[in-house]
C-alpha cells in the first residue's frame, strides 16, 4: 500500500521566499530519510519552496485564474512529502512517528488511491489511465537504471 506522508510546518504559510531549514534540522532529516531508504519503503521524497514563491490556479465558472503567492487565506500549507510503500496504515504511522519533527511540524498520512480501488464505471471513464501508469512505471525503472549505472561508474573511479 502506498501512503503519502505530508509535512505541514507551522508558520510556513508566511515564510519568505528564501526560507531554509537550519543545518541541524537537515542533518536529522537526512538520517531519517536514510532509515526509510535502508528499510526499502521510500519511493519518493521532496521538500517544497514556501508558498510565497508559488502560484495557484483556480477555476471560477470553469475559467482558469492565476494568483501569485503568498496565500493569506491558507491556514496550513505543505512543506514537503514522502511517498512510502508499506503493508498498512499502522506501519505508515510507525514511520511518521520516527520522524525528527518538533512542535512546529505535523505529518498528515494519506493512502494513495490505486487503480484497483476504483469501480468498473470509474475505470471505464479513465480509459487512458492504465497506459499512463505503465509509461510512468517504465520511466521510473529507466531512472533507476541510470542511477545504478552512475553509482557503478563512481565506484570504478575510486
Amino acid at each position: 500500500m502506498r501512503f503519502m506522508m505530508i509535512v505541514i510546518p507551522k508558520g510556513y504559510d508566511t515564510a519568505p521566499a528564501d526560507a531554509m531549514p537550519d543545518a541541524e534540522t537537515v542533518g536529522a532529516m537526512d538520517r531519517y530519510n536514510n532509515e526509510l531508504l535502508k528499510a526499502g519503503v521510500v519511493l519518493a521524497m521532496d521538500g517544497l519552496h514556501p508558498p510565497s514563491t508559488g502560484v495557484r490556479v483556480t477555476f471560477p465558472g470553469g475559467k482558469p485564474v492565476v494568483k501569485d503567492g503568498p496565500f493569506p487565506e491558507a491556514k496550513e500549507v505543505v512543506g514537503g512529502y514522502w511517498m512510502i510503500d508499506v503493508k498498512s496504515q499502522a506501519e505508515a504511522i510507525k514511520w511518521a512517528k520516527k520522524c525528527p519533527g518538533g512542535d512546529d511540524m505535523t505529518i498528515e498520512i494519506r493512502q494513495v488511491q490505486e487503480w484497483e480501488d476504483f469501480t468498473p464505471e470509474v475505470q471505464a471513464a479513465a480509459k487512458h489511465e492504465p497506459k499512463i501508469r505503465k509509461a510512468l512505471e517504465k520511466k521510473r525503472k529507466g531512472a533507476k537504471k541510470k542511477t545504478v549505472k552512475k553509482s557503478a561508474k563512481k565506484k570504478q573511479k575510486k
